[in-house]
């Protein structure tokens, strides 16, 4: 990768840490990380950049320290706010491929919406108790999250990261995938989730699946009508 590439990852917990490592490691000079919350004793155990000197600490600034000491040459942004409508579009446009790490499907469709806009590739993730998902979203040649649901579902109708867990393996290896999905589309390959969902099911049945999702017709992705196929996907040049 000869041009610096700028990746920022929403949300700094049990699929944003794992996924920050991971980019650190494979060389990404230059991370953006955006999370609002503090170290809570109770992350531990899950998000293992996070020490016990780490509670109360913003878990932005925490992981940028820890993250610089596993490659002094990445630049880190540590961003100690929510992202939301007045923020989103002037964040987001300056990176090259968002990681959504998120835990609200609020955070959620901002993330799809904003990148379907600015024409930025991102990879959606959620785990939830023994079961996890992954799906990356090339604008204009892949599906969206708007393809599969239309509207976010109510804030509480969907059961919550407190309340029904979060088992720390499932969320590192799909936090590792969406790395991984960064790492492909920032070379130039086609991420292979591109207009894929991936289902981890860490229960007994010990199942992952891949399904393709179709782009919607009328989405406001533009994807269905569109004729720019993934598969002859070549990552854009950006300044």
């Amino acid at each position: 990768m000869s041009a610096i590439k700028r990746v920022l990852i929403v949300g700094v917990g049990g699929l944003g840490v794992p996924a920050a490592c991971a980019l650190a490691q494979a060389g990404i000079a230059d991370l953006g990380l955006i999370d609002p919350d503090l170290v809570d004793l109770s992350n531990l155990p899950r998000q293992v950049i996070f020490g016990e000197s780490d509670v109360g600490a913003f878990k932005a600034v925490a992981a940028a320290r820890e993250l610089a000491a596993i490659d002094p040459c990445t630049r880190v942004e540590a961003m100690t706010l929510r992202l939301d409508d007045a923020n989103a579009a002037a964040i987001i446009a300056r990176f090259d491929f968002v990681i959504d790490a998120t835990d609200s499907p609020t955070a959620k469709f901002l993330i799809n919406d904003v990148c379907v806009d600015l024409g930025i590739a991102f990879v959606y993730g959620g785990v939830l108790g023994l079961a996890g998902q992954a799906m990356t979203v090339i604008p204009g040649a892949t599906a969206c999250l708007r393809c599969l649901f239309e509207e976010p579902p109510a804030e509480a109708d969907v059961a919550s990261c407190r309340e029904a867990g979060i088992i720390g393996p499932i969320a590192g290896a799909i936090g590792s995938a969406q790395a991984a999905e960064a790492l492909s589309f920032l070379s130039g390959r086609m991420p292979a989730l591109a207009g894929l969902m991936l289902t981890l099911d860490g229960s007994q049945s010990g199942r992952v699946r891949l399904a393709p999702i179709a782009a919607r017709i009328g989405c406001r992705c533009g994807a269905a009508e569109s004729n720019v196929a993934a598969a002859s996907f070549a990552s854009p040049a950006r300044s």
